[in-house]
């Protein structure tokens, strides 16, 4: 017996203590039984994936081989064409090892993110890969203790070692501001998400580098971060536009806010250049031309999956990152 057979598993009491209820809840919960009220739900879930107990867990005890030929994939918008991009490239790759993958989304919301994980654990997943919405993945290491396979994608984890899949973003920002540097502007607005987040922390990283380089100063008035949707976007170009010394070039820090930039300039008739990180669907037939930071979206997926199905064949080698390079790329109609 090694040591992880002698490890103490987890009960459902266990549970039951953890979570503050009775152990007939934490059975109904995981068991998806109706009649339980929300709150209480989450809380169980919450207590599972913290302890990382299974259902079957006293009956089967740790994993081992092949458990259920299925792996999961967590990403954070199915509506977003970047991740049902990534969905095929590992369904595909899925295929070929006679795999089955369930997709779901944590909506951007880190506590649906543990939620979905423990749900994905209770199927007996072999192997998850996980587009972070959370900052910290501590909660995963009692089930990776437990022989789960796990690789992160388009982000690096937090509170524990283990694979990604990431794209090299503060160079893909720094070469697009460099090009538009390079074209003679000097006020660039840059639009981004929160900088809580790795990529847009990256690629912000990448915008200071490439202006540092050119000798320009970084001008906070310019930047326009927590940026999440494609409204938000086209306000802050508005604002940006309507100041004193507007910005003559943007660098937008992801398909969704390139789009609502694209909106507002067209809507005004607006001559700015436009960079944008992430290319996008119907991106060539844009009516003005603009430049995207492009990478190969299904390959980002499909080395996820490639490290995945080795890290489950017994690959036990020592956590790696793999980097997938970037590319400008002219776009919109004119270009």
């Amino acid at each position: 017996m090694d040591g992880q057979d002698r490890r103490r598993r987890p009960t459902i009491s266990d549970v039951a203590a953890a979570a503050g209820v009775s152990v007939k809840t934490v059975s109904r919960v995981i068991n998806g039984e109706p009649g339980v009220r929300p709150a209480l739900a989450e809380r169980v879930l919450a207590a599972v994936a913290e302890l990382g107990f299974r259902r079957n867990a006293l009956a089967s005890g740790l994993r081992s081989g092949r458990a259920s030929a299925t792996i999961g994939l967590i990403i954070e918008d199915l509506a977003n064409p970047f991740y049902s991009t990534i969905a095929a490239a590992v369904a595909k790759v899925a295929r070929g090892h006679d795999t089955h993958l369930i997709t779901v989304s944590s909506e951007e919301d880190p506590a649906l993110e543990r939620r979905q994980f423990a749900e994905l654990c209770q199927r007996r997943v072999d192997g998850l890969i996980i587009v972070p919405a959370g900052s910290d993945h501590a909660y995963t290491r009692s089930e990776a203790e437990l022989g789960l396979k796990m690789v992160f994608l388009d982000r690096p984890p937090s509170g524990i070692l283990a694979d990604s899949v990431v794209v090299d973003n503060a160079a893909g920002a720094a070469a697009g501001v460099a090009d538009l540097l390079a074209a003679g502007h000097r006020r660039i607005g840059v639009i981004t998400d929160s900088p809580s987040v790795y990529t847009a922390r990256e690629r912000l990283a990448g915008v200071r580098t490439a202006l540092a380089g050119a000798g320009v100063p970084y001008d906070d008035a310019l930047v326009r971060t927590d940026v999440a949707d494609p409204g938000r976007a086209a306000r802050a170009v508005a604002a940006m536009l309507d100041g004193a010394d507007p910005p003559t070039a943007f660098f937008t820090g992801n398909n969704r806010i390139t789009v609502g930039a694209i909106q507002e300039l067209c809507r005004r008739g607006h001559d700015a250049a436009l960079t944008g990180f992430d290319d996008f669907e119907l991106s060539a037939l844009m009516p003005r031309p603009l430049t995207v930071v492009g990478y190969d979206v299904r390959e980002l997926g499909r080395a996820a999956a490639a490290r995945l199905f080795a890290r489950i064949g017994g690959d036990a080698s020592w956590p790696s990152e793999t980097v997938v390079p970037t590319r400008l790329e002219r776009r919109g109609i004119g270009s």
